[in-house]
């Protein structure tokens, strides 16, 4: 019996459930780059050049461990251009008795792939994706009771199940979360070490070559090219930030500095969302070196809970919730992105920085994502669907399941505090205070109101003001009401007004 195991783009694991159990005599496996995916939003190049080009590479990998593989390339002349298609003429070339799958990260595939055994009349097995330490229904199981999800609960218990940085049913160092600690602003002289450069082999210029083909009109610049495309190159990666990076992770990764778009983040999640690094070795790694006096703990905690308690938070809120949550707008913000989104021809500073860095990398650390771009996406009232869009299609570890969370839930607050308990408002001071973006800039931070201001801090209060309703019981954001209600009149009709011009110039 002919097993077609299937396996995904983003699930490039060696341990791979849809591997176990397979038959090297007799399975076939089967991948395939194909249009539908690439196209289903305009996925920036570099991003698709990543993904093609670590999938080939995996390809090669599986063959050498005597595998059967088949593998259909974007350029051949019979690719169907879709996984349908694909599993269509897979199922004509061979004599397949049923099709295995790893659970795939978005729930438009799912519900693609949950058709197939009626429609092609075999079975088709669909297994749990135990890359991550929590399943769905455990997820589901924790919600039950609770008024509110918070991250933070959620997290406590992913240390106790793994065991990571605990002491005798205790947190190391008698705290859970050291965040507090985490907020340093950027210094002057600060040195940031160089990012990992990867080789670009024939395998890879291939991809390149054929993505500018194929995909020239896509977002994004494609060279240079430096991601890691292999399982062994990523590990050198996360080498590479528990040696130079990590011990100024935790005082500085809410920092940002022009022209240093990698600062002291791990740039792991490229690997980490399509299989080549998995998160508990990445946890292990990063306790490891505390353990050995390394890195000091604030770091580490932080690290670790981005990767066992975040990371795993935003997939249990997207699989509870979907397909729903795609479509929640709690502040019915109907404004189309700007142009300057994608151009990055804004006079704001930090916004330019920001569009143009991900242009050019295909990535921004989470505070440009959240305080940035996604802090002015917020205050401007541009639709979620827009800025989840975009999201997807700039950063090349954006999935679905990751992406949407964050954005509709963490950035946009669109789900009406489901996910986060405030909507993380913050007018020029934060940046000011977090970056030196604003001492290239053509407005002034300092200045409230008038041409010269900085736009986020009329738009801060422009925002509360129009959300009111909705915002005003929530006891995080009262006293910034209580701050506004003391202002003269004068001063909110400046607002309103700068708000006005302003938000109607962007359109």
């Amino acid at each position: 019996m002919t097993t077609l195991r299937l396996i995904l783009g983003d699930q490039l694991s060696n341990s791979i459930s849809s591997l176990r159990g397979s038959d090297h005599s007799r399975d076939i496996i089967f991948m395939c780059e194909v249009w539908d995916e690439a196209t289903h939003v305009k996925h920036h190049k570099k991003k698709i050049a990543f993904l093609f080009s670590a999938m080939r590479h995996f390809s090669e990998e599986l063959r050498r461990e005597k595998y059967e593989v088949e593998y259909t390339q974007i350029d051949d002349q019979d690719n169907a251009g879709s996984f349908r298609g694909e599993i269509e003429r897979m199922l004509k070339k061979h004599a397949i008795a049923r099709i295995v799958v790893t659970h795939p990260g978005e729930y438009r595939v799912l519900s693609e792939i949950q058709q197939w055994q009626s429609d092609f009349g075999l079975p088709v097995e669909i297994r749990a994706d135990d890359r991550f330490l929590c399943s769905p229904e455990e997820f589901g199981n924790w919600c039950k009771g609770r008024k509110q999800l918070r991250m933070e609960y959620f997290y406590r218990e992913m240390r106790k199940k793994s065991n990571i940085l605990m002491l005798e049913g205790e947190p190391v160092g008698g705290q859970w979360n050291y965040d507090a600690e985490n907020r340093k602003p950027p210094q002057s002289g600060l040195h940031v070490p160089p990012p990992f450069l990867g080789k670009v082999d024939s395998i890879t210029l291939n991809v390149m070559q054929s993505v500018a083909e194929r995909f020239g009109n896509h977002f994004g610049d494609l060279e240079p090219f430096y991601f890691a495309v292999t399982r062994q190159d990523a590990l050198q990666v996360l080498d590479l930030f528990i040696e130079e990076r990590l011990g100024s992770f935790g005082d500085f990764q809410d920092a940002m500095i022009e022209g240093e778009p990698w600062m002291f983040h791990s740039h792991i999640s490229f690997y980490l969302n399509c299989g080549l690094l998995l998160p508990l070795e990445c946890a292990r790694a990063a306790e490891a070196a505390y353990q050995s006096g390394k890195a000091p703990l604030n770091a580490v905690e932080g690290f670790i809970r981005q990767i066992i308690g975040w990371r795993e938070y935003v997939r249990g809120v997207y699989w509870l919730n979907m397909p729903e949550y795609a479509q929640k707008n709690y502040f019915q913000a109907r404004r189309k992105l700007p142009d300057f989104f994608w151009t990055g021809k804004t006079s704001m500073n930090c916004l330019h920085q920001c569009v143009s860095e991900t242009r050019q990398n295909a990535y921004a650390h989470h505070i440009q994502r959240l305080m940035v771009l996604g802090n002015f996406a917020l205050l401007a009232g541009i639709d979620p669907k827009d800025v989840n869009e975009w999201f997807l299609i700039v950063f090349a570890d954006a999935y679905e399941w990751v992406e949407l969370p964050n954005v509709s839930g963490m950035v946009l607050f669109a789900d009406g505090g489901l996910l986060a308990s405030k909507p993380y408002a913050a007018g020029g001071n934060y940046i000011n205070k977090m970056s030196n973006y604003c001492r290239g800039c053509s407005f002034k931070v300092t200045s409230k109101n008038g041409p010269d201001a900085c736009p986020f801090n009329y738009l801060y209060w422009d925002f509360l003001e129009r959300n009111r309703s909705k915002l005003r019981s929530n006891p995080r954001v009262g006293m910034m009401y209580r701050t506004y209600d003391r202002m003269s009149d004068e001063k909110k009709n400046a607002i309103r007004e700068d708000s006005r011009s302003f938000l109607s110039a962007i359109e």
